[in-house]
């Protein structure tokens, strides 16, 4: 197994600073991951000298409406110079914009067959912009049952199926397997099926959304058959600490080095 190992700073050191954050896991020998770009100082981050391996790509919008479609074009383009400035290769989409909590911006009971035209339509854009600055998006898939309920296109075979139909170098799975496990299980079979179009893993403990071994999954197993699947990228733990303050954190590291290292 040689995987590049990640972890969000949005999650852990919660005490802290992000730029604290990020020199801490960092310092730790771990690449850093941040969410929404569009408070954050790319100099600041930069000057860390972290190892960046995913950010949110996009501000608003979503993959089905016109006007939605658009937005998300137009915040896509405009995140990559913020990506491009601290040398982060993969910028983070999800099936529609979330607010406060998680919660869709624009939620969908039904997810139609026109939706899923014109989220094919949609991506192909984006995996075009991607390839004219050399950058990759990646698709995320979420849980509607705990976490994110009413975002279309939020289960791992949904984002699997989107990004297989558009098949671009630019355009990969972010295969989450936090909410892989709450909305579908079976994980090592979705690794097996999923591999040739992952970009990026992510990876937090069931229930809880802690780091690996304080839940229900046996993350030795499922590293294991990530590298049997040929997969050799990021793994990222997207997770809280399962205990407060900075030894915490610190101890949630150590359990996610762990688990995806033999």
């Amino acid at each position: 197994m040689s995987f590049t190992l990640a972890v969000c700073s949005e999650m852990v050191f919660t005490d802290l600073p992000l730029l604290e954050r990020v020199e801490r896991i960092h310092a730790a020998g771990f690449a850093v991951e941040i969410w929404d770009w569009t408070q954050k100082d790319a100099a600041a981050l930069a000057a860390t000298g972290a190892a960046f391996t995913s950010m949110t790509g996009y501000v608003s919008g979503d993959l089905i409406t016109p006007e939605g479609s658009e937005d998300l074009l137009r915040t896509a383009e405009l995140s990559i110079p913020f990506a491009q400035a601290i040398g982060c290769p993969a910028l983070n989409l999800h099936g529609t914009g979330l607010g406060e909590g998680g919660v869709p911006v624009r939620p969908v009971e039904v997810v139609t067959g026109e939706m899923w035209l014109a989220a094919g339509r949609t991506l192909s854009r984006i995996a075009e912009l991607g390839e004219r600055h050399g950058v990759t998006f990646v698709l995320e898939n979420l849980n509607t049952e705990v976490d994110h309920p009413g975002t279309p296109f939020a289960r791992a075979a949904d984002t699997l199926a989107l990004v297989a139909a558009v098949d671009s170098a630019h355009l990969k799975m972010n295969l989450d397997l936090y909410h892989a496990q709450i909305g579908e299980g079976n994980l090592v079979e979705l690794i097996r099926r999923a591999a040739p179009h992952v970009g990026e893993v992510q990876v937090a403990d069931v229930p809880g959304r802690c780091e690996p071994g304080t839940g229900e999954v046996r993350w030795s197993f499922v590293a294991r058959a990530l590298a049997d699947a040929g997969y050799d990228g990021v793994v990222a733990m997207e997770a809280f600490a399962s205990t407060a303050g900075t030894a915490g954190s610190d101890r949630a590291l150590e359990s996610f080095r762990e688990a995806f290292t033999p």
